[in-house]
């Protein structure tokens, strides 16, 4: 972990980072946005190849049914002074025989710790994806489903979500409960959440 630095030059120091450069196919090039007034945490798998690409979290197809299940605006979305977004591997990990390989083990260890105790006010942290919940959440369920059908039991900071990537399709389809139980209250905490941003929320 690092020290305590002022978090202009931590989140640099990330850009910077290239700890794993080696195993990246197409080079380092760490994606993170986040600003010490920052209310909801959104923590996801890694980048993919648009992202690393445009330098832009969730540029991508996943991005636009991330926005849509959370009813927000691009604009109220990339606001980093109340949406900080940091992936559990900060760079594209490459393609694995079904669709990206798993985030590189280096980045979380590395800045997830000194990233988070510079934003003191995360009120809401989503965990998307099987890797950042695994990292995150010590519980005994044995699958996605079962956790994010359990959403509660992760309390009032948390909430898992599957992928929102289009490769979940069949997920969706054969879990309604989740469109029809998990999204609402996801909007409803987000909501509240970001109630006093000056930035449109998506009605």
């Amino acid at each position: 972990m690092t020290p305590d630095i002022p978090l202009t030059d931590l989140l640099q120091q990330i850009r910077d980072c290239r700890l794993c450069d080696a195993h990246l196919p197409l080079g380092a090039n760490p994606v993170v946005r986040a600003s010490a007034s920052a209310r909801l945490m959104i923590i996801g798998q890694a980048p993919g190849t648009r992202v690393h690409q445009t330098g832009i979290p969730w540029n991508d197809p996943s991005g636009q049914r991330l926005r849509q299940w959370l009813a927000l605006s691009d604009e109220a979305f990339y606001d980093e002074k109340q949406v900080a977004i940091m992936p559990m591997g900060f760079c594209y990990p490459g393609k694995g025989k079904s669709g990206d390989l798993p985030p590189r083990p280096e980045c979380a260890p590395t800045w997830h710790g000194s990233l988070l105790s510079q934003l003191p006010d995360i009120r809401l942290t989503l965990l998307i994806g099987q890797y950042a919940q695994n990292h995150y959440l010590q519980d005994d369920f044995r699958t996605l489903t079962e956790r994010v059908q359990n959403f509660r039991n992760a309390g009032a900071a948390i909430i898992p979500l599957p992928h929102p990537s289009p490769r979940n399709q069949l997920w969706l389809k054969k879990n309604p409960w989740f469109e029809a139980e998990v999204i609402p209250e996801l909007q409803a905490r987000v909501r509240a959440l970001l109630q006093a941003d000056s930035s449109p929320l998506v009605s």
